[in-house]
């Protein structure tokens, strides 16, 4: 089954979730209106179901195959890309100073989930190219700017992130990479790096490559690592000194090459400094950030098109008599499987109003609320990117489910669906990292009024349930308010535990906080979208899917936000495990 772009859900999502329409009348976007919103997802929907979708079984067919250095994309692939950035979307946020068109973030977030939705693995690239435009808007020199930012807003050059070397890992601080000083303004790099995504390939004649190294005498640790722009042809046309030497063969996003990168073989890349000197790593968390809301989204995309071919497949596949049916019925038809179903959908939406509520948050950061709107982003973006990519595993796991012993062949593509999805919360920091940074930097945000804040919002939306009260929204309310409560109390007690020096406590409920943060701002996502439909509904709006945005919200709230007191009591006893970890690894 193909992908269609679910653009309906995604506007009214942007609307009633991200609040597009407040933005908008505040004048925060300029002139632009909800009908050009809409056109806009309307057209980059058709792109994605007409131009990207069809590639992404080539892609994990074909792989990427190293010859001599050199990269070959899936067939395709390389017309396919001139194509999309002809259309001016690889640049559709970035600065119109450097031939960008300067829309909302939220827009482009929209259009992120549904290149990723259509192929993960091609809509990695241009991921990619983003942060890599935005680093060195924030970070780089003007003669840099001059000389790459326009040719990678237009996407005619690509951009890469290269951190990770064989003994680091997630770990920035044990980089070995060096940079050494020409004298004219210039460095020499030299290093190893891995998993590099989109290090080498065909697309384009020039691949921008952002770089972490020591210079001679830096500081230990992450303070002393720099960052450098390294190009694969520079300036004058001539190869730098740098190679592909390895490509990666893995469990899925086959399409796409992860490289393993060499650099200075024959004395040194040349690359030039990016921000100052030993302050690297704060120049490339600029770029991680904006990868991990972009991640996010990826697990948003495949995680509706493991839906829709799954809800597909369960309309065709006839197995067994339903209550009452008089022959054999489809398989949507049956309890369990709409169970199932539900689920996918319920998760994906909320997840949906995450990403698309931390982009609006960026996009408010631009304006009068500035450094609020900035903080309630940082908060919400571990959120966005380990939430939204826990649910794509756990939904295309469903979708294999749905489909039965066909899932498990590679025929339907049920399968890559679930392979394809399984990196996402490796990478750009694990989940656990994200849970990590959430409570240990995040919670603490200007004394933890910055989550204080994001919890009084959660309860605006669980309010509108009592001045606004509908049989049809069942017990959605006061699942809601529950779901609040222990949020409230699970963040009162990692506060508190940070407060008194007790790191190992709060971490070690972490990544339950996280679940329980994201389930809470999923289902009040979902609780907004209800209001609002039910809303459109009294005022006379007939359209069908209003009764089924409230009955997913209400599913929600009654199948999954229920494991919200569980989460909190993990969050505030389970942490005792830490005491005897040791004696019960070891037995």
């Amino acid at each position: 089954m193909t992908y269609r772009a679910p653009v309906a859900d995604m506007l009214f999502s942007l609307r009633h979730v991200a609040g597009l329409e407040a933005a908008l009348a505040s004048g925060l976007h300029g002139d632009l209106a909800v009908a050009d919103a809409e056109a806009i997802l309307s057209e980059a929907g058709k792109v994605a179901e007409s131009l990207i979708a069809p590639l992404n079984r080539i892609g994990d067919r074909h792989g990427t195959p190293l010859n001599d250095g050199a990269i070959t994309t899936p067939p395709g692939w390389r017309e396919a890309y001139q194509t999309w950035i002809a259309g001016g979307w690889n640049g559709l946020s970035a600065d119109p100073d450097h031939g960008g068109q300067g829309l909302p973030l939220v827009l482009n977030a929209a259009c992120n989930e549904m290149w990723n939705a259509a192929s993960i693995a091609f809509g990695l690239c241009p991921l990619l190219t983003a942060g890599g435009i935005e680093a060195l808007a924030q970070h780089g020199s003007d003669d840099l700017k001059t000389r790459y930012l326009d040719k990678l807003v237009s996407g005619e050059w690509t951009a890469t992130m290269n951190l990770t070397e064989p003994q680091a890992g997630s770990d920035l601080a044990l980089l070995r990479s060096r940079a050494e000083p020409t004298g004219d303004g210039r460095y020499r790099i030299v290093g190893a790096k891995i998993y590099i995504t989109y290090g080498e390939h065909d697309l384009t004649d020039n691949i921008v490559h952002l770089v972490l190294a020591r210079l001679k005498d830096a500081p230990a640790g992450t303070r002393g690592i720099s960052l450098f722009l390294v190009p694969k042809v520079l300036p004058d046309g001539s190869r730098n000194d740098l190679r592909c030497s390895g490509i990666e063969h893995k469990l899925g996003i086959h399409g796409s090459p992860t490289c393993s990168m060499a650099f200075g073989d024959n004395g040194g890349a040349i690359g030039w400094l990016i921000g100052e000197e030993n302050r690297g790593l704060a120049c490339m968390f600029t770029m991680m950030n904006s990868a991990r809301l972009n991640v996010g989204l990826q697990g948003v995309g495949i995680a509706e098109r493991a839906y829709q071919q799954a809800l597909g497949y369960a309309r065709d596949r006839r197995q067994g008599r339903a209550p009452g049916a008089p022959e054999t019925s489809p398989i949507v038809d049956h309890s369990d499987v709409q169970r199932m179903l539900l689920t996918m959908k319920a998760f994906t939406q909320a997840a949906r109003g995450i990403c698309y509520l931390t982009a609006a948050a960026l996009d408010a950061a631009q304006g009068p609320e500035g450094q609020g709107a900035h903080d309630r982003a940082s908060l919400l973006t571990p959120v966005a990117k380990a939430f939204s990519t826990d649910i794509a595993n756990e939904v295309t796991s469903l979708g294999v489910q749905v489909h039965g012993g066909m899932g498990f062949v590679e025929e339907t593509g049920a399968a890559q669906h679930m392979r394809d999805a399984r990196i996402l919360g490796i990478y750009e920091g694990t989940n656990g990292i994200q849970a990590i940074d959430l409570v240990a930097r995040k919670l603490p945000l200007n004394g933890g009024a910055t989550v204080r804040a994001q919890i009084a919002r959660l309860r605006q939306t669980a309010e509108g349930f009592l001045k606004a009260p509908d049989p049809a929204f069942g017990s959605l309310g006061a699942r809601l308010r529950a779901g609040i409560e222990s949020l409230d109390r699970a963040t009162s007690f990692q506060l508190k535990a940070l407060a008194s020096n007790r790191p190992e406590t709060a971490l070690a409920g972490a990544t339950p906080y996280l679940r329980l943060f994201g389930l809470v701002q999923g289902g009040a996502c979902l609780g907004r979208q209800a209001l609002a439909a039910n809303a459109a509904r009294k005022a006379g709006d007939t359209d069908p899917a209003h009764a089924g945005r409230i009955a997913l919200a209400r599913f929600f709230a009654d199948n999954l936000l229920t494991a919200a007191g569980g989460l909190e009591e993990s969050v505030i006893a389970g942490g005792r495990f830490t005491e005897d970890a040791g004696l019960a690894l070891a037995s």
